[in-house]
């Protein structure tokens, strides 16, 4: 399991602007939002994935699987978003289609003062299971969990979970309660990302010709940003031992300019890579990020996306220097949180998503798929099946998540 590091500064400064980790980083700019429950315009089911196992199963029985009202509360933006907000619905759909279950409505809030309400209009209309999306809504997600114990809350990336000892948000961060036992009908699902990040380095490595590969991230405060990275080198390494990981990040606090400047993004990547002569560029910056990934393709080189597949959500022509992105499963994480509360088996808290339950992944090549030979598919292989056999260090055994 990914250790959790620096939890009460992340959870501080994180409160202040960013959705979850990186999230929103392939999210287009915020649009025309659906004012009210309404069942979303009809999206493709994916094969269900199997069941994770689960440390402990909730207390709270949830209706028969055909019986469950599902419903979405998604971050700002607009729900066909290509990114967070997309997937964690297409997840629920997944799951009430294997369920027998209505197809979920969803609400996309206009701005951030309308997650509270949101959340309300689906507890008030009796549904079973709320999911709600980004980091940006752990509070009104805990307060609603607390004052509701008979509903089932799924949060997207809103690990950690931070209350006090009566189960409420925890506005001093001293996270002295434990949310597993006190709100024991929410889950927020978490993902490795150091796992995403080392299979992204393997096809860095391949890619690069002059052996300098680099990393841009939003903030060295974000943890889950500094994992991806770590990973991303150790996988690069895995492949050539001697290869050069070049990474720096656009700021050290949760302003803006971490996740939410693709200008300015783009003019430190300029920087960056006259001053480091990459040949391969990773984001981890969100919107900023965006503007990394232009500046690489303005550059020549190669870029690689995260949290989902960039190639898609950025399309054409920005998406021309994308090789592959470092993924978030997040539908696939939706779906089984969803299929484990109809059986009973979800775990509250915190519950990781990795290697082992379809949790991460790298993207496809797509129009690049020319540049790679079987051997680092095989790479990629090799790597997957050494992390869910839990023999593949991914992450620095010490500083996991702590940027150097």
């Amino acid at each position: 399991m990914t250790p959790r590091i620096s939890r009460l500064g992340l959870l501080a400064a994180t409160l202040a602007i960013v959705a979850s980790a990186c999230s929103g980083s392939a999210t287009p700019t915020p649009a025309a939002s659906v004012a009210a429950p309404s069942v979303a315009p009809s999206v493709a089911a994916s094969p269900s994935a199997a069941a994770s196992p689960s440390a402990a199963a909730s207390p709270s029985a949830a209706a028969s699987g055909s019986a469950l009202k599902i419903g979405v509360v998604t971050d700002i933006g607009t729900l066909n978003d290509k990114g967070y907000n997309e997937y964690s619905y297409k997840g629920a759909v997944d799951a009430a289609t294997t369920l027998g279950a209505a197809t979920p409505p969803s609400i996309v809030p206009k701005d951030a003062s309308e997650y509270k309400a949101d959340i309300q209009q689906f507890v008030d209309q009796k549904f079973d299971v709320i999911v709600t999306v980004g980091f940006n809504l752990t509070n009104d997600t805990v307060a609603a969990a607390k004052a509701n114990p008979t509903i089932h809350f799924v949060g997207v990336d809103q690990s950690p979970i931070c209350v006090d000892p009566t189960g409420a948000p925890d506005a001093t961060f001293a996270c002295k309660g434990d949310a597993k036992t006190l709100l024991p009908n929410y889950t927020s699902v978490y993902f490795a990302e150091d796992q995403a990040g080392y299979l992204a380095g393997i096809v860095a490595a391949y890619a690069s010709k002059a052996n300098i590969i680099g990393a841009i991230g939003g903030t060295t405060l974000c943890a889950s940003c500094v994992r991806y990275i770590q990973g991303y080198e150790l996988g690069a390494k895995s492949v050539k031992p001697s290869i050069v990981v070049k990474s720096s990040y656009v700021t050290h606090d949760f302003s803006a300019a971490a996740f939410n400047d693709p200008a300015g993004g783009k003019v430190f990547a300029n920087t960056f890579i006259k001053s480091n002569k990459v040949d391969v560029l990773f984001q981890v910056a969100g919107k900023t990020g965006n503007g990394v990934l232009e500046a690489a393709c303005a550059a020549n080189i190669y870029g690689i996306g995260v949290d989902v597949d960039q190639w898609v959500s950025l399309g054409a022509p920005a998406n021309a220097c994308v090789i592959t992105s470092a993924e978030k499963h997040v539908e696939s994480a939706v779906n089984q949180a969803i299929t484990q509360i109809a059986a009973g088996t979800l775990a509250a808290g915190d519950v990781l998503f990795n290697a082992v339950n379809d949790g991460i992944g790298a993207s496809p090549f797509h129009d690049k798929a020319s540049m790679f030979g079987p051997e680092v598919q095989a790479a990629l292989d090799k790597a997957l099946a050494a992390m869910k056999a839990g023999t593949l260090v991914t992450c620095p055994t010490t500083g996991c998540g702590v940027a150097k």
